[in-house]
């Protein structure tokens, strides 16, 4: 099953791939690889969702963020590779805007985890670092950059 079929089998879609706001690209590709930009949990009306994930925000719903900031990096990934079928996840940064008590970083950053491998099948699979960090641009709760190879 490609992995458009996919999509429309879990009921996603895919946004339109934000445009950046300062001096940098959406993704840079060398030779085989692709340099995703760090991407949030963009809404559609040009938002994000804010707060610390521990005080403000849930596990469970700074995981459901990492999803939405997922499908956007998937978004990008087609841009830039033509089809997802043509991409394998290499690696994955994740950053979790935390309290500074919370530890559970893993748990929200499978949100995005989680979609690649159900999107992509053993391709989605990764290796990763999941982080928390004091803050993050637009008080947005996470933020994910993503490593890619694009086969032919």
């Amino acid at each position: 099953m490609s992995a458009e079929d996919k999509l429309k089998e879990l009921g996603l879609t895919l946004p339109d791939v934000p445009s950046p706001v300062a001096t940098y690209v959406s993704f840079k590709q060398v030779g085989d690889m692709v340099y995703l930009s760090g991407q949030g949990p963009k809404r559609a009306d040009g938002t994000y969702p804010t707060g610390k994930v521990g005080t403000d925000v849930t596990i469970e719903q700074a995981y459901e963020h990492a999803k939405q900031t997922g499908l956007g990096l998937l978004a990008a990934m087609k841009k830039a590779a033509g089809s997802l079928d043509r991409v394998e996840i290499v690696k994955l940064l994740g950053m979790v805007n935390a309290a500074p008590d919370f530890s559970d970083h893993p748990k929200v950053i499978n949100g995005c985890s989680d979609l690649f491998v159900a999107v992509l099948g053993d391709r989605g699979r990764h290796a990763r670092s999941a982080v928390g960090m004091g803050s993050l641009p637009n008080r947005m709760t996470v933020e994910i950059e993503v490593i890619v190879k694009v086969h032919p």
